[in-house]
């Protein structure tokens, strides 16, 4: 099998059970929590969250590269999945204000633990691309 062929065979015997069915992936909590954590923006915006209370256009300009729509669904997201509160404040025009839950703020605890995780191992993933990469570019496919 050469480095281009992604195509891996895939044996499933009858008699070995299947921890998670295809089916069952959808229905497993964490999938929904991983989808949140893969996520681009989410993990940035509940990061800045968790420092304070932030306004719509100040999340817009402390993340760079998001758009506004995005940064929007992203907010819509969070909320939805309660890690985010929306606060419509009286004036004009209306401020609204973004802040954590409690629930987010306990989403901080393993977000933080991975990011520790990676930089303490930010070398040694840079040094196995490195490898990968040259042996892939020794592969004549």
């Amino acid at each position: 099998m050469s480095v281009g062929n992604t195509e891996v065979p895939v044996v499933i015997r009858a008699d070995i059970p299947l921890p998670i069915g295809v089916d069952d992936h959808r229905a497993c909590p964490a999938t929904d929590v991983l989808r949140r954590v893969g996520d681009r923006w989410s993990v940035l915006v509940v990061m800045l969250l968790g420092r304070r209370s932030y306004r719509f256009n100040e999340l817009h300009r402390a993340i760079e590269g998001i758009s506004q729509r995005m940064l929007t669904l992203t907010l819509r997201s969070l909320e939805r999945d309660g890690f985010v509160s929306r606060t419509v404040h009286p004036s004009v025009p209306p401020g609204v204000e973004y802040a954590l839950t409690d629930l987010g703020h306990t989403f901080l605890v393993p977000i933080s633990a991975v990011a520790e995780w990676a930089a303490a191992h930010d070398r040694e993933i840079d040094a196995a691309r490195a490898r990968y990469d040259g042996a892939a570019g020794s592969v004549n496919p």
